[in-house]
This record gives structure tokens, sequence and C-alpha cells, in this order.
């Protein structure tokens, strides 16, 4: 069992940074791979990024387009936690902000069907 709590949610203006964080319980946290995705008032959840395990304990990270150059994902296993790093945030970037976690290992690391565990959600709010 993991359980995921994010903080770092709030509002900014338009092109502003905030940090989200998710700490996770659970001693098997590295061998997890975590998820962000988020929710806007009327939407679907959308995939926002990842970070994942591969061969030779490398991390691959993957984001959806609308997020590239702009988002960073990174983990920090000895404390069990994981970040999204978001710069210049723009009024569509405007939704409550899940994190997950999963053991699935294939492709569809974007689907959030795949993910066994998540977090409560933290609301980002930019404003124009």
């Amino acid at each position: 069992q993991v359980q995921l709590v994010e903080s770092g949610g709030g509002l900014v203006q338009a092109g502003g940074s905030l940090r989200l964080s998710c700490a996770a319980s659970g001693r098997t946290f590295s061998s997890y791979a975590m998820g962000w995705f988020r929710q806007a008032p009327g939407k679907e959840r959308e995939f926002v990024a990842t970070t994942r395990w591969s061969a030779g304990s490398i991390y691959y990270a993957d984001y959806v387009d609308s997020v590239k150059a702009r988002f960073t994902i990174s983990r920090d296993n000895a404390k069990n936690t994981v970040y999204l790093q978001m710069n210049s945030l723009k009024p569509e970037d405007t939704a409550v902000y899940y994190c997950a976690a999963t053991k699935y290992s294939g492709s569809y690391y974007y689907d959030g069907s795949r993910y066994e565990y998540w977090g409560q959600g933290t609301q980002v709010t930019v404003s124009s």
C-alpha cells in the first residue's frame, strides 16, 4: 500500500512558477513509476508528466506536449518524494493536480488507469 500526499499548489499570476511536491509512504518508492495528472473543471483528467525507472537505474521523464520546456518532473528517492516544477505558467494550466504511483512499466504511462495509487490532489490556479 502506498499513500501519496501532494502539496505546493496555490494561486499564481501567468508567467509565474510553482513547485508541487508529492510525499509517498512505503519503503519501495524507488521501484514505482510516478506520474502527475491534472483535471480542469468540466474536462477529463489529463496526463502531465511521469518519471519511470529503466535499465541501468536511469529514470526517464516524459511530458505532455503542452508542458514540455515549462515543467520538470524529478524525484528524490531518499525522501520518497516526487516534484513537479512548473514555470511560465499559463491560465490553461489551472487545474487540480494529482500525483499517482504505479508498478506498471509498459508504454502506456500516460494512461491514468495504469496507476494504482493516487493522492488527494492540490489546486493550481493561474490568473491572467
